[in-house]
């Protein structure tokens, strides 16, 4: 289609990372909570976790299933993760006033 790339999320990496933190999981830990043990390897996890490289729509999905919250959460950077996850109810995300 256009030679532009397309704009990415620039705070998905972050809140990946903070979701894995949260759980208290280590990468490989992360990959066996999303289920996606035949799908994923560890520096997949930590390529996401510092933006050099982008998750399928199926790893978004299994982070926001994860974490209890819906996808937009994860790719709308004025949103922000809950304070709690995961979230004990299924989470929109909070506005940042910030952005």
């Amino acid at each position: 289609m256009g030679k532009v790339a397309r704009r990415r999320p620039q705070r998905l990496a972050e809140k990946l990372r903070l979701i894995r933190e949260a759980l208290g999981l280590s990468q490989n830990g992360m990959i066996e909570r999303l289920g996606l043990n035949d799908e994923l390897e560890r520096h997949m996890i930590s390529m996401y976790e510092t933006d050099v490289r982008e998750p399928s729509l199926l790893v978004l999905l299994r982070y926001a299933e994860v974490a209890n919250v819906y996808v937009d959460t994860l790719i709308d950077d004025r949103l922000d993760l809950p304070a709690q996850l995961p979230s004990p109810k299924k989470h929109t995300g909070i506005r940042n006033a910030k952005r």
